[in-house]
C-alpha cells in the first residue's frame, strides 16, 4: 500500500506501477496516444488523470473522446453525460453524448442530445448530418426528437 512520502507514480497495492509524471503529463501523453491512433491506451491514461483531477473539463473531454474512439461507447456516454450535465450549453458534450448513445444503440437518447447540439450550433453541418442519420435510423421525420 502507498504511504505518505511514496513516489508520485506509486500505485495502490495490487494495481502495479502507475504512470510517471503528474496529471498534466498524463493528459498530454493521453492526447498524443489518441492522436497517434491508440485510443485504448489513451483512455487508460486519461482515466487515471480524471481520477486525480475530477474537476478538469479538458481531461474529461479527452477521456470521453478516447473512450468513444476505443469503442467503449457506454463509458463515453457516461463521460460525455457528466460534461453535458455540468454545462448543458456545451455543444460538443451534447454532440459527443449523442454520437456515443447512437453507437451504444440508444437512439432516443442520441436524437435528444444531437438535437440539442444542433440547436446550440446550427452552423455546424456535421451536427445536423448526425441528427438526420439518427432520426432516419429511428424511422422518424425531421420533427421527431
Amino acid at each position: 500500500m502507498s504511504t505518505a512520502g511514496a513516489p508520485e507514480d506509486a500505485a495502490p497495492e495490487g494495481q502495479g506501477q502507475g504512470p510517471e509524471g503528474g496529471v498534466y503529463e498524463w493528459y498530454r501523453r493521453g492526447l498524443d496516444l489518441l492522436g497517434n491512433g491508440d485510443p485504448a491506451a489513451a483512455a487508460t491514461l486519461l482515466s487515471r488523470a480524471a481520477e486525480a483531477e475530477p474537476g478538469s473539463r479538458s481531461v474529461r473531454e479527452a477521456l470521453a473522446r478516447a473512450q468513444y474512439d476505443a469503442g467503449r461507447y457506454a463509458e463515453a456516454v457516461d463521460t460525455f453525460g457528466e460534461l453535458a450535465a455540468h454545462d448543458p450549453t456545451d455543444d460538443y458534450a451534447q454532440f459527443g453524448l449523442g454520437l456515443a448513445a447512437s453507437r451504444a444503440g440508444d437512439l432516443r437518447l442520441a436524437a435528444e442530445h444531437l438535437a440539442l447540439a444542433v440547436a446550440l450550433r446550427p452552423d455546424l453541418p456535421h451536427y445536423t448530418r448526425a441528427l438526420r442519420g439518427v432520426r432516419a435510423r429511428r424511422g422518424a421525420g425531421p420533427e421527431a426528437v
